[in-house]
């Protein structure tokens, strides 16, 4: 039970994360182009856990085929997840101007979701990963967090209801750390990996298909392509400088 509450712990951090940048949405005012910058950054990083740290991983087993088929698996169980997010906007009707942000919201929640099983997954494999995971999503968290909330923000959401909204970034994760964790730590060892991997999938299609999508819907900077190798970047000195 005391691991349990270590893979828990370790997923509250990019919970908090996401309500640190929510509080920062709050506070400041952002223009287009910082929101944009910011979803750069934010996906410059996960790009970063997936290609540093999950495939690489997923990829030691003994069989390396069947995390690559997980991996496509993941990015066709997007596909599915981002369909059943349209059909659910579509019956409640949800206008333009709300669409946009719900979809936001959805593809973060999904994110985070996909966070808590892969820090599950990974403490199961090594705690001190479990950890890096973790810490390595708390630069993403936060501007994905404040992108957000931003975006709620200026299609006129309440302040009660982006409060609330933010807060419940924490219940994905601890979800999907729960799942991850509680499922897999006597699976064996392609199992695992084939979930990491199939993690990795949905991150990737998540990024691409919705943060980076949304970050060049309005007005970019032209500093958006360095601030995603920064993010990038900013990964890679963690992962390094993180000991295993």
């Amino acid at each position: 039970m005391s691991d349990f509450l270590i893979v828990l712990a370790f997923a509250t951090l990019p919970a908090a994360g996401n309500i640190a940048g929510g509080l920062i949405a709050e506070v400041f005012d952002v223009s287009d182009r910082a929101l944009s910058l910011a979803l750069h950054l934010a996906a410059g990083i996960v790009l970063a856990v997936v290609g540093l740290e999950l495939v690489p991983r997923a990829l030691d087993g003994t069989h390396p085929w069947i995390p690559v088929t997980s991996f496509i698996a993941g990015g066709a169980l997007f596909i599915g997840l981002e369909r059943l997010i349209d059909l659910a906007q579509n019956r409640l009707n949800t206008g333009e101007e709300s669409a946009g942000p719900l979809a936001i919201f959805a593809g973060v929640s999904l994110d985070l979701f996909s966070d808590g099983v892969m820090i599950g997954t990974g403490t199961v494999i090594n705690p001190a990963l479990g950890l890096l995971l973790a810490a390595g999503q708390v630069p993403a968290d936060i501007p994905e967090g404040f992108a957000a909330t931003a975006t709620l923000k200026r299609a006129g959401f309440a302040p009660r209801i982006r409060m609330l909204m933010a807060a419940s970034f924490a219940v994905p994760v601890l979800l999907g750390a729960t799942i991850g964790y509680l499922t897999l730590r006597q699976a064996p060892d392609t199992v695992t990996l084939s979930v990491l991997a199939a993690t990795g999938g949905v991150l990737m299609s998540v990024i691409i298909e919705e943060v980076l999508t949304q970050a060049h819907e309005g007005p970019t900077s032209s500093w958006g392509p360095l601030m995603l190798t920064g993010g990038f970047g900013l990964f890679a000195f963690i992962s390094v400088y993180i000991t295993i």
